[in-house]
């Protein structure tokens, strides 16, 4: 899925042609994902995202956003200075997310419940944090959802010492579609522009939650979802919500 056309058309028609493709591509894993979210909410539980670099965009498409889940958290680097109590500089270390230990401090610092549900995003899901953080969901007996680039994973040596990928971790993965290096419209001299990885990731994540609400709706439910708060009434119908999982979800805390 790549073009030699360097234009904002050519652009627009490669990364549709990748969500269509990736839509229908991975529509069983969306159900299957949407099974597990749908049994951990359920169960009490809540959806942990967690994405480093621009997989934090996926992060942020499922936690805390106008149409998406209230039972969800964002985790993210930042939280080790956040929550945390590190220095900011910290943050400045372009190595930061090859670092299996920050992980542990990550999990520890989220307030996590047996029936919780992890998703977890990585377009090449070989650093070190990414992977230790699915190994440390996968030892504590969570079910993990991987959403990655397939192709640039397979292509790219795994940076953790177990010398395993996010893809070989998780219970179900979902394959963005990116290729390997993400961008897709290569240029005269080398390189290439024209990013899928981040677009792809987005439509996965809202076809995930539109199954689960599809679900709860089916069941006789109302599903816990988040108005704008730009909206009239918006803030006061989040509060509402927000309150049903006070201690459950960071912007409760």
């Amino acid at each position: 899925m790549r073009t030699t056309e360097i234009s904002s058309q050519a652009y627009l028609a490669l990364i549709s042609e990748a969500v269509a493709a990736v839509g229908r591509e991975q529509e069983e894993a969306v159900q299957r994902a949407a099974d597990l979210i749908t049994a951990s909410l359920d169960s009490g539980g809540v959806v942990q995202a967690f994405g480093c670099g621009h997989s934090e965009a996926l992060a942020m498409e499922i936690a805390g956003r106008a149409g998406g889940l209230v039972p969800t958290n964002r985790i993210a680097l930042r939280d080790i200075v956040l929550y945390g109590g590190l220095p900011r500089e910290v943050l400045e270390d372009p190595m930061l997310e090859r670092d299996p230990t920050v992980a542990h401090r990550l999990y520890e610092l989220t307030a996590i419940k047996p029936a919780d549900v992890f998703v977890v995003a990585s377009n090449s899901g070989i650093n070190g944090v990414v992977v230790e953080f699915a190994l440390l969901v996968k030892e504590h007996g969570h079910q993990l959802i991987a959403i990655t680039s397939t192709e640039h994973s397979a292509r790219s040596t795994p940076r953790h010492p177990s010398g395993k990928r996010l893809s070989e971790i998780a219970d179900i993965v979902l394959d963005n579609g990116a290729p390997y290096g993400d961008a897709a419209i290569g240029l005269p001299d080398g390189g290439a522009v024209g990013a899928v990885s981040s677009v792809t990731a987005a439509v996965l994540a809202q076809m995930i939650v539109t199954e689960v609400v599809r679900r709860q709706l089916a069941a006789g439910q109302t599903p816990p979802i988040y108005l704008s708060a730009n909206v009239d009434g918006g803030h006061e119908h989040n509060q509402v919500w927000e309150q049903r999982y006070a201690g459950r979800i960071r912007r409760t805390a």
